[in-house]
């Protein structure tokens, strides 16, 4: 499944700035960064529920914010995009 993930972690402490950085590493073992705090995942079933208890486990609920909405398929055909886009199609061959 297809997956946005976008947060909003306090950062007015350093504990706060510590589960920033933790966050981000978390949604970066399974997408890629598309903003500052949003990323793109493709995960199975097993992974999402993985994913969700890893971030539900970072966050302090009182003080951030975490979203994760389920893409429509097919991503390709749902998805504009306007000025830089650097992302990259893992379904697309990596060498040419």
């Amino acid at each position: 499944m297809d997956l946005l993930v976008t947060y909003d972690v306090s950062t007015t402490d350093a504990e706060g700035r510590r589960r920033l950085r933790h966050v981000a590493q978390a949604c970066t073992n399974y997408g890629q960064r598309v903003q500052q705090s949003v990323f793109e995942c493709t995960v199975s079933t097993a992974q999402y529920e993985q994913l969700v208890d890893d971030l539900t486990g970072i966050i302090e609920e009182e003080e951030d914010s975490l979203r994760l909405y389920r893409l429509a398929q097919p991503a390709d055909e749902t998805i504009e995009t306007w000025g830089v886009d650097d992302t990259m199609d893992f379904e697309d061959p990596l060498v040419l």
